[in-house]
């Protein structure tokens, strides 16, 4: 039986949509189908339109893992990160983005648009695929990361 490729979610805002054409390329060229939920064109955009969906994808097991691109990746992993289950990081070099893995076990991938170039935006996230969580004592943090905080 054939195995569907895994599909990945992506999303940018105006200052991160120059790179995530290409990554879209790239997710396809090695072998991933692409969810891209937009924005469609440079204009002005706000990232909350766009990281709250593919964060809801992930959360919600559409799809297992997302790539969000903004100026900083800060508005992007706080929008992320709001939603219960996922746990979005911000990798500006390839060793962050192997910890956020090995580590967090982090299934969304926030890449710092306006600090990275496109050929470290590719290896970050090629990294960033490539790696597995080491479980082990980091199981019980990231069970504790997604337990509901009740404290208002």
């Amino acid at each position: 039986m054939e195995r569907l490729p895994e599909t990945i979610a992506i999303a940018s805002d105006h200052a991160g949509f120059e790179l995530k054409e290409p990554l879209v390329r790239r997710l396809e060229k090695l072998g991933f189908a692409v969810q891209d939920v937009g924005p469609r064109t440079p204009e002005p955009s706000d990232y909350p339109d766009y990281g709250r969906p593919v964060a809801r994808m992930v959360a919600a097991g559409v799809v297992r893992r997302g790539v969000l691109l903004c100026g900083t990746g800060l508005g992007m992993s706080c929008v992320a990160n709001r939603v219960r289950g996922v746990r979005a990081a911000v990798a500006w070099s390839v060793q962050v983005a192997e910890l956020s893995r090995r580590h967090n076990d982090a299934n969304i991938l926030v890449l710092p648009a306006r600090f990275l170039s496109g050929d470290d935006a590719e290896r970050i996230l090629e990294v960033w695929l490539n790696t597995e969580f080491e479980g082990g004592r980091h199981e019980r943090r990231v069970t504790k990361i997604d337990a509901e905080d009740t404290a208002l």
